[in-house]
């Protein structure tokens, strides 16, 4: 495994566990500066995602395919999710605005995106 690899891995871990543990599933903390160091320690990570994922950069034809790949299915699961989370909270009548936000951001970056990539391209 590559270097560069294992090192995406351990930040894409880290961020779900900082995630799950922003969630506080088992109530184990309520202080606010434990969430609040929680919080940074996202936004630090996510940061450190990000970056890895924008250098992304691949040797030929069939990398460049897989990572359009992923990139097509982590789109999707995350809209399918934005979705799911939309329905049910309609149906219980207590619809969250950055649901709704973040699922139609995500759809205005993708068209705005390939609308530009077409044009440019």
């Amino acid at each position: 495994m590559k270097k560069d690899t294992l090192i995406e891995l351990v930040i894409s871990l880290s961020f779900i566990v900082l995630l799950v543990l922003l969630l506080n599933p088992f109530n184990f903390w309520m202080p606010t500066s434990i969430q609040m160091l929680l919080i940074a320690l996202v936004v630090i990570v996510f940061a450190l995602f990000a970056s890895f994922v924008w250098r992304e950069k691949a040797r030929d034809e069939r990398e460049e395919y897989h990572k359009m790949t992923a990139g097509r299915i982590g789109y999707l699961a995350g809209i399918a999710i934005l979705v799911l989370g939309v329905v049910v909270q309609a149906f219980a009548h207590a619809l969250d605005p950055w649901l709704v936000s973040a699922l139609g951001v995500m759809v205005i970056t993708k068209i705005v995106a390939l609308v530009y990539s077409r044009s440019t391209h």
